[in-house]
């Protein structure tokens, strides 16, 4: 039986640094998504406004519909992914907004793009546009407080069903409501 596990969630929230720990402890293989887009010229251009790579997605959905077959075990990182099929879980990583604003005010994001992106967590908008294609196979977990290695074990646990994690239960909204 093969396991593709997609992994997503808001710029920050360690998707790279848990999905390269969680493939060598699990011996999955790893794709990472953003990479995959750059090195098969799927870039379209710059978002003029945003300076965000633009990536034709149904291009990138078709590829790894391409290259699944090819792998046993795989995960696949990016924030991307929730918007591609083919997996057999989605997982997506969520942070509380006053954690995600420090992590990204220390990769130097704009003050624009830090805003955008602590709506986009607090709406939990990876999640919710994951749902349209995973309806039943979306998981989220809160990362806020743990550390890289709780949160491999937990992925490990609920990669192999040993333990469940719900959908649509971690809510940022109040943090959202109060930074308007």
């Amino acid at each position: 039986m093969s396991n593709i596990i997609f992994i997503s969630g808001t710029p920050c929230t360690g998707k790279t640094t848990i999905s390269e720990k969680l493939s060598e402890k699990l011996n999955y293989d790893l794709i990472k998504i953003n990479d995959l887009a750059i090195d098969n010229n799927l870039v379209l251009g710059i978002d003029d406004d945003k300076g965000y790579k633009i990536i034709d997605i149904d291009g990138l959905n078709e590829l790894l519909l391409e290259i699944i077959p090819e792998h046993d075990n795989l995960i696949v990182e990016g924030h991307l992914s929730h918007l591609c099929s083919g997996a057999d879980k989605l997982i997506v990583l969520r942070c509380r907004p006053e954690i995600l604003e420090k992590r990204l005010a220390l990769r130097n994001y704009s003050d624009a793009k830090i805003h955008e992106n602590l709506e986009a967590e607090a709406l939990g908008v990876c999640s919710a546009e994951g749902l349209e294609i995973y309806e039943n196979n979306i998981y989220e977990l809160d990362v806020s407080d743990l550390s890289v290695d709780e949160v491999v074990l937990t992925l490990m646990d609920v990669i192999n069903d040993e333990k469940e994690l719900s959908f649509g239960e971690i809510d940022f909204m109040e943090w959202l409501l109060a930074h308007q």
